[in-house]
């Protein structure tokens, strides 16, 4: 038996070896640049002495998770990092699914595309353009803040108050990426059978009865991948966007634990510790994919990743 999976294996690989040599590449770039930099992580664990080395550095155990735990900062880091991702997660999830439901309703083919080719645009402009050009008219003599001035006589300090730091964050983000994540939704709703809007259409049914009993269904197993797989990324809130639009006055709300991880490890020299925070982080991120995935498979009939 074991002879014959063998001559099995060996018939499998010399019949598909092109393919196997296509994925290598792949997985070379893989191991340099997500495995080999895992061995950096055992920093985490010890007193860490640049003159010493990673090797040479003395162990310590889990002190600095329990330094950075037990820290005054942590559960104003995790607040601020858990309502950041789950409020982008909750308000950011849908429009890229109602994006695709609309543009799917639009026949002239061309039309459809060019208004794509425009909601896409803003993904590929830099987060540092982005985030300049949310202070440029969010500023006081910025023309939102002229309008709103004309109406009331007064103006709001958007960048400066903690409290509309998570909106513009979230109301940006979902601005610049709705377009380019309601591509997937868009090419699955393209592969479904026109042979059931026929049917639909000869049984009477309207648009949003379409949408709810042939699209929505159609889309159902890449929403629930797309909401487990942000889930499991809910931890990983964008560092560099939250940290560009940081002042000075809306530190209370802007402070997440990626920017704590910047500013200790980076700034402050503190590499140890630092790398302890970011493994926390990823630890809470795995529990929340396990989490979320044995949710959803006790919803979905058993489906999930």
């Amino acid at each position: 038996m074991k002879r014959n999976a063998k001559v099995r294996r060996m018939k499998n690989l010399k019949k598909n070896k092109w393919l196997y040599v296509l994925l290598l590449p792949g997985m070379l770039m893989t191991f340099i640049f997500k495995y080999v930099p895992m061995y950096g992580a055992m920093i985490a664990f010890k007193d860490f002495n640049p003159t010493l080395g990673i090797l040479k550095s003395p162990w310590i155990g889990l002190e600095h998770f329990q330094d950075f735990i037990f820290s005054p900062n942590f559960l104003v880091l995790l607040s601020n990092t858990l309502k950041l991702s789950a409020f982008g997660l909750f308000f950011g999830f849908f429009p890229p699914i109602i994006l695709a439901l609309s543009l799917n309703q639009i026949i002239n083919k061309k039309l459809r595309q060019r208004i794509q080719l425009i909601l896409y645009a803003p993904n590929f402009i830099s987060v540092v353009v982005i985030v300049g050009m949310i202070f440029i008219f969010l500023s006081a003599v910025g023309p939102i803040n002229q309008l709103f001035t004309a109406f009331t006589g007064k103006e709001i300090m958007f960048m400066s108050n903690p409290d509309y730091f998570r909106s513009i964050y979230i109301i940006s983000g979902i601005w610049q990426g709705m377009g380019w994540a309601s591509i997937l939704y868009t090419a699955t709703l393209a592969g479904v059978s026109p042979d059931l809007y026929e049917a639909a259409n000869i049984d009477g049914a309207n648009i949003l009865q379409k949408m709810w009993h042939i699209d929505l269904p159609s889309l159902k197993p890449v929403m629930v991948i797309s909401f487990i797989l942000s889930a499991g990324n809910i931890m990983n809130v964008g560092y560099e966007k939250a940290f560009l639009m940081q002042t000075s006055m809306n530190i209370p709300a802007s402070e997440i634990i990626s920017t704590y991880v910047y500013k200790v490890g980076l700034q402050s020299g503190d590499y140890a510790y630092s790398t302890a925070v970011g493994l926390f982080n990823s630890l809470i991120n795995v529990i929340l994919l396990l989490t979320v995935n044995n949710i959803v498979k006790k919803l979905n009939e058993g489906k999930g990743l």
